[in-house]
């Protein structure tokens, strides 16, 4: 696997640690009690199959925080397969943006998220990144409270952290965020992705063959490759794909981001602990956003979500569309 196949879990670190370290010093200015910027502290037991184990932690997000009951919702109205292959409908739809490898993926998200996985306040941030498209340089990105205007904060590169040394950071650039030569077919996409697989950095011993060949490897690799941009017909052929998955559920029930956007919820398989779900518009079935959860005691509870606002190419960090 070269470095180019490999999914940018580096940035994905590196966002939630950035982004935990914004809300901690907005939210205590004062407090030196707690360490800015320190790695997220999962429940024992908290376990996510595939790459989830880092997707859930960084899809911070800006669905309304609820509380939800497990076993209490009243039966979907519509097939997973239906929702994705409505979304896959939606995304053919969607203008083409195109990319130099010079260029940046620019992402602006409401990102929602608590300090722990399951107590303390819920906070909500503006999140805008810029992830170069050819994977020749290291994002970079900017937080501000939603309730402050005024307030981004500097521009910071995101750097990967080496796994045996958490606070040291690697050179290693990413992969490319522009994902431009995806087949649009669900068929070779598919064969695509098993030539190609998201690098899940498995612990030593642990059964690659097992995990790598896992039914959640689509959903896996979707989650990865929409932190960037994928193009319509891509995009569509990824959807197509998913709806050919099993496992996946409908969570019946108006979901609603810190848009005011009305969407329905697809839980993914294979999430052990917690659940991980896709948002899509609920009347154009266009994709909104993740949100992860945890379960405790038989109650769900919302961790973190995001909800996507918007997606441009542009010609450097800090420019916006």
């Amino acid at each position: 696997m070269t470095r180019r196949d490999q999914a940018p879990h580096g940035f994905e670190e590196r966002l939630l640690t950035d982004l935990k370290a914004h809300v901690v010093s907005r939210a205590e200015p004062a407090s030196t009690a707690r360490t800015v910027g320190r790695r997220i502290r999962f429940p024992r037991g908290w376990r996510l199959a595939g790459a989830f184990g880092l997707a859930v932690a960084l899809t911070a997000g800006g669905l309304a925080v609820q509380t939800m009951g497990v076993g209490d919702r009243p039966p979907p109205t519509a097939s997973a397969a239906e929702i994705f292959r409505l979304a896959a409908d939606a995304a053919r739809e969607q203008p083409e943006l195109v990319a130099r490898p010079e260029q940046y993926v620019f992402t602006e998200v409401l990102a929602t998220m608590r300090e722990l996985p399951d107590s303390g306040p819920y906070r909500t941030s503006r999140v805008q990144t810029w992830q170069s498209a050819g994977g020749l340089a290291h994002a970079q990105a900017r937080y501000r409270p939603e309730n402050e205007p005024d307030g981004w904060g500097d521009l910071r590169v995101l750097r990967p952290n080496d796994p045996a040394n958490p606070l040291k950071e690697l050179d290693e650039l990413p992969s490319p965020a522009y994902h431009g030569d995806l087949p649009t077919d669900p068929d070779e996409l598919l064969r695509y992705l098993r030539d190609h697989p998201v690098d899940l950095h498995l612990p030593e011993g642990a059964d690659e063959q097992a995990v790598y060949g896992s039914e959640g490897m689509a959903y896996t690799t979707a989650r990865s490759m929409l932190h960037g941009y994928v193009p319509p017909r891509a995009l569509a052929a990824l959807f197509e794909l998913l709806a050919r998955q099993p496992g996946a559920v409908v969570i019946s029930g108006d979901v609603v981001d810190a848009a005011g956007r009305h969407g329905v919820a697809i839980r993914m398989p294979g999430v052990i602990g917690g659940n991980s779900d896709f948002v899509f518009d609920r009347d154009t079935h266009a994709y909104l956003g993740t949100r992860d959860s945890i379960v405790r005691d038989g109650k769900e509870s919302l961790f973190s979500a995001t909800a996507l606002l918007r997606v441009a190419i542009v010609d450097r960090p800090g420019q916006l569309p």
